[in-house]
């Protein structure tokens, strides 16, 4: 899962307790996430501190360039919080999964992959 984010976006925050409990209940499985800030390098320190705050354990990147992120231009982010769920070979699966919508898909794929 790509999650673009940033320290100063309340959704993203309130959303960051669903990705902690997905991520611990599915990493073992094979789940990962790679956390996007689009924070700036102004607020970098704030950036660490929310990855630290809301305990998110995966890999986290920026290159604290906000809005000009290369890879929200890549992804044609202009609003967070934004989600890409990606395949085991990379392909975009869903977008923008909160919440129960997102516990509810990887219920049913790792449940599939479980019982092939």
């Amino acid at each position: 899962m790509l999650d673009f984010w940033a320290s100063w976006c309340d959704p993203c925050r309130a959303e960051n307790p669903n990705l902690v409990k997905a991520y611990q209940k599915y990493h073992d499985k094979g789940f990962e996430i790679l956390g996007i800030s689009l924070d700036d390098a102004a607020r970098k320190d704030a950036w660490v501190e929310a990855i630290k705050k809301d305990n998110l354990l995966w890999p986290q990147v920026s290159d604290l360039k906000g809005w000009d992120s290369l890879a929200a231009k890549i992804y044609g982010i202009n609003v967070i919080l934004a989600s890409f769920l990606l395949d085991p070979e990379g392909r975009i699966i869903a977008r923008n999964l909160r919440g129960d919508d997102l516990q509810n898909l990887l219920k049913r794929i790792f449940i599939d992959r479980s019982n092939p």
